[in-house]
């Protein structure tokens, strides 16, 4: 097991009712912003929860957040943020809302330039300070809500970057497990294959000795892979959903991530993808990972046969045999809950190839994953593999 400082302090608020809590842990006296998407907390009822359970606070709404959300966007609610003196944001929404709302938040006390900075210069810069938050759960998927990690789109110049800070994890997060039941299958799925594969980027590398890493993985691993259909099939089963997103939860905490190896290639060539073509961030991984996992298979060779057999029972055979069962294994989970895996589902031929290609030559790379030897060109057989 490699070296590790894991620190995670955010207060988990899990259950039915947690809402009504918010006034005991939104500091008092403190003027709050509630941030939100496209609007589904008005049809669902968490508006109301969150209004009610906030009387007597003084608040400012900042509404519109998108999908992946966009800087030029959230450039705005810094304005209000500085202009109205907010000292409390508080995200109400999925994990693009989160995500959103710590860039605010960061980007609120942003001493430089231009905020975007701290993304596109983030192995030089980091966002230090920012004003408090804390989440109101919508969607189970990014893991955002215990997390100090967020992603960010610049329309303008097609990029989508990461950057993380311990100063943007949440004071707290509500997860109520019934916000499931009104969720729309797409972002159901999309949940459950973003959730997976981010276990995946943190699992799927080479060993170090670290069995409780890999065993918590695992389990991860093995309820999302029982639970998802289950929720797919009755968005109303508590428990399922219970499950469901408490595994998205924990499969991005840094728990897991703990003294072992980490990949995010998947995740970095996915971003190009939603970059340029606006593909849901979820299904971008489901595209990358299998065509990654192929032209990886050597150097995971261990790992994969043991993901093989330790979550899909893939016992019999050659190692080759294994391997290829496993990856199509994943293949047809992915696609079990209605995510496609190939480029030419969004209508993308191989002339977008050369363009993610260009994108990572731009930025300096030679090559990424966890032993830094995914080249510029296996990036381009990952994608060809996916046609």
């Amino acid at each position: 097991m490699q070296n590790f400082d894991f620190f995670n302090p955010v207060n988990i608020l899990f259950g039915k009712g947690q809402i009504g809590k918010l006034s005991q842990l939104v500091p008092a006296g403190t003027k709050v912003m509630i941030a939100y998407g496209g609007g589904s907390i008005f049809s669902n009822g968490v508006y109301d929860q969150v209004k009610l359970a906030l009387q007597g606070f003084d608040t400012v709404e900042f509404g519109g957040i998108e999908p992946n959300p966009h800087y030029e966007t959230l450039m705005k609610a810094v304005e209000i943020v500085k202009k109205e003196a907010v000292g409390f944001i508080l995200a109400v929404g999925g994990g693009s809302v989160l995500d959103g709302v710590k860039f605010i938040a960061a980007a609120a006390c942003w001493e430089g330039a231009d905020p975007w900075d701290f993304l596109a210069q983030r192995s030089r810069l980091t966002a230090t300070k920012a004003i408090a938050l804390g989440s109101v759960l919508t969607l189970p998927a990014t893991g955002s809500e215990m997390n100090s990690t967020a992603v960010v789109t610049r329309v303008s110049t097609q990029e989508k970057l990461a950057f993380a800070s311990r100063a943007v994890m949440p004071k707290f997060s509500i997860l109520d497990p019934t916000v499931v039941f009104s969720l729309p299958d797409k972002q159901i799925a999309n949940g459950i294959v973003d959730a997976f594969v981010h276990v995946i980027e943190q699992y799927l590398t080479y060993p170090v000795n670290a069995p409780i890493q890999d065993r918590f993985a695992e389990s991860i691993l093995l309820t999302l892979a029982e639970e998802g259909p289950k929720v797919m099939a009755n968005k109303r089963d508590y428990d399922a959903a219970a499950n469901f997103m408490w595994a998205a939860t924990m499969a991005l905490n840094g728990l897991i991530g703990c003294g072992v190896p980490q990949d995010w290639a998947t995740h970095m060539i996915g971003h190009e993808l939603t970059a340029f073509h606006n593909i849901d961030h979820a299904r971008t991984l489901a595209i990358v990972l299998p065509g990654l996992m192929k032209v990886k298979r050597e150097n995971k060779k261990e790992k994969l046969l043991q993901y093989g057999e330790r979550v899909w029972g893939v016992v019999s055979g050659t190692e080759e045999e294994r391997i290829d069962a496993t990856i199509a294994q994943t293949v047809s989970f992915f696609e079990s809950v209605g995510i496609p895996t190939t480029l030419s589902a969004y209508g993308i031929g191989e002339e977008f190839i050369p363009v993610v290609c260009d994108r990572f030559a731009a930025r300096g790379f030679t090559g990424i994953g966890e032993r830094g030897d995914l080249t510029i060109p296996q990036i381009a057989e990952v994608l060809k593999l996916q046609l």
